[in-house]
């Protein structure tokens, strides 16, 4: 949810500012804007509501040239999607200069405080607030860091900034209390972006600042420190990613290009993790908190939108095979529900990005309360990945298009590993039965590219219902949460209502809604819910209802009552739900290609949301 970008250097700062700002457009945004120190030392900044390339399409680079500057790609909180309320904003002498994300939850007082003192604002953003309240506090400093400092510890919310000052132009402040920032080192130039996709062009070497932590970059230094001024060594990292996984290669959207990737991601899930011959599942990044994990009485699992659907899919995994509770809460209603948690409860949390706000303050009250906490992420140094007590990355690669498709796949596949490693550990399962699901989940990579090789089937299918209005998703046990993705995936890209349900609770009431102008999806493996199904079909069929039925290969029976279907493999249980969402990724795509839709920017939808 917004992007920073920020340039000193060597090189011209603005292409080095665009090309990031383009890159973190996944993130979700409605304006962009930019301010460049020139080679006249004045400054120049141009901001304007809509896309990046609108921007882009409205300068002349010959004009913006310099070495310094900040940029933005801004989601609205405060204030409209307007040319004004766009970043970066300026304190009202014009002295500080800002970009931010995050919200300040404090800005009315402060403002009031400020309006006492004769400042004057112009936008409806609490940005514009924080920029007077710096420069407010250099009056009384003489001192751009001391400003900055005294400003953040009075500001409650959160915050990623990017900051200039006119009296101080040799040096960016960058700082972070719960929206990412990293500071990218190169060779003789440095770059603070609120992820790695923004630097990748340039340097692979970064440091990533924690909350509370802030840097003082200019063209031949950086140093690190807390807000309380306390100095900060840390090593830099190198990025383990090339700017290939970042680029569409030939697909015309990035949501194809991660479907189809699927096979190779889930390879990276479990590779190095199962011995195929003895069935063992091997987790370095949970070893140490093994023993924990085995005489815990509940799991918790807290997460966001598809990462949530996955952990109800973890429940219906840990729960069966390993018999354990298992709890799965939303992260946004989680603290605020004054939830009881134990100290020896383990609470997991899913996030692909593993900066999701909701989660990451889900994880701190679990440990407030003492709970061991497990992360299940995809971003290496990400907030979440760094707190938590052990965790496993899903090594899904890079995730650039806002629906999750990849990355959902992999952490199903991480939670069946770690299904795999407890029922052994616990002796809930034998080791033939270990070793046969071993042997399937070898398979599951081909299977999936299968799948993807029918792409033209589902595509054919999601001609017939570009233009409908409302669907149904329908499954049982462990498939319900597939309905629930899938039903979410269709909603995100292609703006039709979907809803998905048990299908057992459709007539408990939405069966009302049933009539020949309703498509229905079911999904119908040929597992033990099999016939139930069957029988939900028929009920919807008596009510003319269209029923679109995902069923195994060889399953011909489905052909009695099914108007149209998607074909997947047959697998082992554990492993159903990795194959059963993909024709439904595939089905979304193409019903919102043929809308015309956005697919991989779908409006009012942010990749990573950074803000509650």
């Amino acid at each position: 949810m917004c992007g920073i970008v920020g340039y000193i250097g060597r090189r011209n700062a603005l292409p080095v500012i665009i090309d990031g700002l383009k890159r973190l457009e996944y993130r979700g945004y409605d304006s962009a804007g930019f301010t460049i120190l020139n080679n006249d030392e004045k400054y120049l900044t141009y901001k304007k509501a809509g896309k990046v390339k609108d921007l882009e399409d409205s300068i002349d680079y010959n004009v913006y040239t310099g070495n310094i500057g900040i940029g933005h790609t801004r989601w609205a909180t405060h204030g409209e999607p307007t040319d004004i309320n766009a970043h970066p904003h300026f304190c009202m002498e014009g002295k500080i200069i800002l970009v931010h994300n995050g919200i300040i939850e404090n800005y009315k007082s402060i403002k009031t405080k400020l309006e006492s003192e004769g400042y004057i604002f112009k936008t409806e953003t609490d940005t514009e607030i924080l920029a007077n309240f710096i420069n407010y506090n250099y009056k009384n400093t003489k001192d751009f860091v001391k400003a900055v400092q005294v400003s953040l510890a009075g500001v409650e919310g959160t915050y990623g900034i990017a900051c200039l000052c006119r009296d101080e132009k040799d040096k960016i402040i960058a700082a972070r209390k719960g929206s990412p920032l990293l500071l990218a080192v190169g060779d003789g130039e440095f770059i603070i972006a609120s992820d790695a996709s923004a630097v990748l062009n340039y340097t692979r070497n970064v440091i990533y600042l924690n909350d509370g932590e802030m840097a003082i970059i200019t063209k031949n230094s950086h140093i690190l420190k807390t807000i309380e001024n306390k100095e900060i060594n840390r090593e830099i990292e190198v990025l383990d990613m090339v700017l290939d996984q970042i680029e569409k290669g030939g697909y015309e959207h990035f949501m194809l290009k991660e479907i189809c990737e699927q096979p190779e991601s889930i390879q990276n899930t479990f590779r190095g993790r199962i011995n195929f011959t003895t069935g063992v599942a091997k987790l370095g990044g949970l070893e140490k908190v093994l023993p924990r994990l085995l005489e815990a009485k509940r799991f918790i699992i807290t997460a966001c939108g598809t990462a949530w659907h996955a952990g109800l899919i973890g429940e219906y995994l840990i729960e069966q095979f390993c018999r354990i509770p298992v709890e799965v809460e939303y992260a946004s209603e989680f603290r605020y529900r004054r939830p009881i948690i134990n100290k020896d409860d383990i609470v997991i949390a899913i996030s692909q990005s593993g900066e999701t706000a909701d989660t990451l303050a889900a994880l701190r009250e679990a440990k407030k309360f003492g709970a061991t906490t497990v992360g299940i992420v995809n971003v290496i140094g990400s907030s979440i990945a760094r707190e938590v007590d052990a965790g496993t990355y899903i090594h899904a690669g890079p995730e650039i298009g806002v629906a999750s498709t990849k990355a959902f796949t992999s952490q199903l596949m991480s939670l069946a590993l770690i299904t795999m490693m407890l029922a052994r550990e616990k002796e809930t399962l034998f080791s033939k039965t270990l070793i046969e699901m071993a042997q399937e989940l070898k398979q599951i990579p081909d299977k999936i590219q299968r799948m993807i090789d029918r792409k033209e089937e589902y595509k054919h299918i999601a001609e017939r219902f570009k233009n409908a209005n409302n669907f149904y998703y329908l499954g049982r046990g462990v498939n319900f949460p597939v309905a629930l993705e899938g039903a979410l995936k269709l909603k995100e890209i292609s703006y039709i209502h979907a809803e998905g349900y048990p299908a057992a609770e459709m007539k408990h009431g939405p069966i009302a809604l049933i009539d020949e102008n309703m498509p229905v999806i079911f999904i119908a493996p040929k597992d033990r819910t099999y016939d139930k199904i069957i029988s939900n079909i028929e009920e919807v069929k008596s009510r003319k209802g269209i029923i679109i039925a995902l069923a195994n290969e060889e399953d011909d029976n489905i052909k009695n009552y099914a108007d149209y279907i998607l074909r997947v493999p047959r697998t082992l249980g554990i492993f159903a739900p990795i194959l059963n969402i993909i024709p439904l990724q595939f089905l979304s795509y193409y019903i919102a290609v043929f809308r015309g839709n956005d697919v991989d920017k779908p409006r009012n939808l942010a990749k990573s949301v950074t803000v509650e």
